[in-house]
């Protein structure tokens, strides 16, 4: 449908079909057009090389904002944005978005012409990885403050072992309150990157002028996920799992299980009761102590033997203690998919969010991130008394078509808040046949095969090829209809079954 000059990264993260020319010119600027219309309108962006950065020398790195979503990375300033339009187009060029910096002072905009054409000021594939890789916390912070919550989970983590329960549970809320309620990433719900991707959907569809296929997120129809994953920290958690784990039994679910290899002892017939009854082993770690990640060093004194237990464990899946992360670091650890990454997560030792309700590759490491706020931190931290925030953000991940990825402890399902909030989560979809029930092996699994597969046209329409062919669905992000309302994408409606009115399932 589409052709272009360089890689597009969002068309290839939602699996919008297009091809590359077989020359790419060595221009600083990306152009996506129409196939087979190459007279027609194009979508021209800055190209950021994940190695070299920008090729627009005069690119400026930063924290920026537009209407609806904060966007991080370089972006190309009006000086040289006109500069360039000068030379290309059909000219009657205007700013229809504008991107402001500090102070809401505008620094770039969005721009169009008369005959449909498009400038965007930033690579939306570099916009789309900042938030992922947590970049943003590094752009435009002072160098002080970027140091400081680092050693303050260093000094705490070096001091726990020394600390009764107590004191270590009185540290921990003395540092929520350090830590505020941040205006980004918001909490309990972030949507910035889902408006984006919601934006980029409805830019791409009224460019093009028609339906824009893309491949949906679940497979089978799905419309969304659940997946239920525990941490067990102690001894007294592998005691405790019943409080879980019998809830999800009684309601036919599996879940995953990440142990601690060097803490505590682990029997093999608990792993194999687990695996027997569908549930999926990881590694928590070596030994919760919270160095594991601490630094380089370390985690290549401790690889080998989380590996070995892996290994013995015939488990694919790792979540850091503390979710302890580092973007450059987790493809060393081996796995096929971490769960070390939240969506928003500004009371953890490690505050941060990627902000997706969706899966995304780190390298060859599928990541999983956390989507709903662990149990621990929404109880014991922050004192809630019932699991109405649990409820309201299963809610949101729904109606955006996300996935759930739930975070509980049996170290703490003693307390009743807990269990009992959990076995409410359990209810609230029990009857939700939109709703895909997996390990996070499965989800790493389809994620897998989708990223491996295509949209293709053939004389009965568009369908998916490659190995999700059997399972993909199709929706189409149709061209913008009403002022206010976003063309259908992964961060918005995407179930064809009545409540996405802008998403329609492709024939197949």
């Amino acid at each position: 449908m589409f052709a272009s000059s360089h890689s597009f990264g969002f068309f290839d993260y939602f699996r919008v079909p297009y091809r590359l020319t077989s020359a790419r010119p060595g221009s600083a600027f990306g152009r996506l057009w129409l196939a087979g219309d190459q007279g027609g309108p194009s979508l021209v962006w800055p190209v950021v090389d994940p190695v070299r950065g920008p090729a627009v020398r005069e690119a400026l790195p930063g924290r920026y904002a537009m209407e609806r979503f904060p966007v991080f990375g370089h972006v190309t300033g009006d000086r040289v944005a006109r500069r360039f339009l000068a030379g290309w187009g059909e000219g009657g060029w205007r700013k229809a978005e504008l991107v402001t910096g500090a102070g809401g002072r505008e620094v770039a905009a969005v721009w169009r012409d008369g005959a449909g054409n498009v400038f965007l000021p930033f690579d939306p594939a570099e916009v789309m990885h900042q938030y992922w890789s947590e970049g943003y916390k590094g752009i435009g912070q002072p160098a002080l403050r970027r140091a400081l919550r680092p050693a303050l989970v260093r000094g705490y983590y070096g001091i726990r072992p020394l600390l009764p329960r107590a004191a270590q549970i009185a540290a921990r809320r003395m540092f929520a309150r350090f830590q505020q309620r941040p205006e980004f990433p918001a909490w309990p719900v972030e949507t910035a990157l889902h408006d984006f991707y919601d934006w980029l959907f409805r830019l791409v569809a009224d460019f093009a002028g028609r339906p824009v296929p893309w491949l949906a997120p679940w497979p089978a129809g799905y419309s969304w996920a659940i997946v239920l994953t525990h941490d067990v920290e102690t001894a007294g958690g592998c005691r405790d799992i019943e409080l879980l784990r019998a809830p999800e039994r009684a309601a036919g679910r599996p879940s995953g299980w990440n142990f601690v290899p060097l803490r505590y002892t682990v029997e093999n017939d608990l792993l194999d009761r687990l695996r027997a009854e569908g549930c999926e082993i990881g590694v928590h770690g070596l030994r919760h102590d919270g160095r594991d990640l601490g630094s380089l060093r370390q985690l290549r004194k401790r690889l080998p033997a989380m590996r070995a237990y892996a290994q013995r464990w015939k488990a694919t899946g790792f979540r850091a203690p503390a979710t302890q992360r580092n973007w450059s670091w987790m493809p060393m650890l081996g796995f096929e998919h971490d769960m070390s990454y939240h969506d928003t997560a500004p009371y953890e030792p490690t505050p941060g969010g990627t902000c997706s309700y969706l899966p995304f590759f780190n390298g060859t490491m599928v990541e999983l991130p956390i989507t709903q706020p662990q149990d621990h931190t929404l109880f014991t931290i922050l004192g809630h008394s019932d699991a109405q925030v649990w409820l309201t953000k299963a809610t949101e991940i729904r109606k955006r078509g996300g996935m759930m990825l739930v975070l509980t402890h049996p170290d703490y399902a003693g307390d009743p808040r807990v269990a009992g909030g959990y076995r409410q989560l359990l209810d609230s979809a029990a009857g939700d046949t939109e709703a895909w029930w997996a390990t996070p092996a499965q989800v790493s699994a389809w994620w897998r095969r989708r990223a491996q597969s295509g949209v293709a046209l053939s004389r009965g329409g568009w369908r998916v090829s490659g190995p999700a062919a059997a399972e993909g669905r199709l929706l189409f992000a149709e061209p913008f209809a009403e002022p206010g309302v976003p063309a259908a994408s992964a961060a918005g409606n995407t179930n064809t079954g009545g409540r996405g009115q802008h998403a329609r399932p492709a024939r197949r």
